[in-house]
């Protein structure tokens, strides 16, 4: 029989802050961005989640926005260490997650989404997780979402 099994999105202080020191460090030194590299965005932040089963199937999603915003959810496709090396546009994966809750929602109201894109985010998350430990994402906060406002976890079905 199946057993359900959450995890949670987890913020990485430490690589968001490694890859803002290459944004800094690119401007203090006026240049651009190699061609291809993907930059985080100011209003960006790395998360992580970890496995601690390796053969899962996606059941849902849960996302948690108390007031108007907008959270997308983009994976990287390999296991990334910005420390040793850049991120690379091609290493994102699509479809990305994009959850939001629309001005003059009611608070009761489900989180909206792109039901089909994500669902198909939660499977792809699943297979990448029977070969990592860790995998990588970039949230992006916007329309008055925030990092202190956002809840987000992602649920598995495992079986027994």
């Amino acid at each position: 029989m199946p057993t359900e099994l959450e995890l949670p999105f987890r913020p990485d202080t430490d690589l968001t802050e490694v890859m803002r020191l290459r944004v800094q460090s690119l401007q203090q030194r006026g240049q651009k961005r190699p061609d291809g590299e993907r930059l985080l965005q100011p209003n960006e932040a790395v998360y992580r989640l970890d496995f601690t089963k390796q053969s899962l199937g996606f059941s849902r999603w849960t996302v948690r926005l108390p007031q108007m915003g907008r959270l997308t959810v983009t994976a990287t496709s390999q296991l990334w260490t910005p420390d040793l090396t850049n991120l690379m546009t091609r290493q994102l994966l699509e479809p990305v997650g994009i959850f939001w809750r629309a001005p003059g929602g009611d608070d009761a109201a489900p989180i909206q989404c792109y039901e089909a894109d994500v669902h198909e985010f939660g499977e792809r998350i699943a297979d990448l997780a029977t070969v990592r430990k860790t995998m990588y994402f970039l949230f992006a906060f916007a329309d008055g979402c925030s990092p202190q406002t956002v809840d987000c976890s992602i649920t598995f079905t495992v079986d027994c």
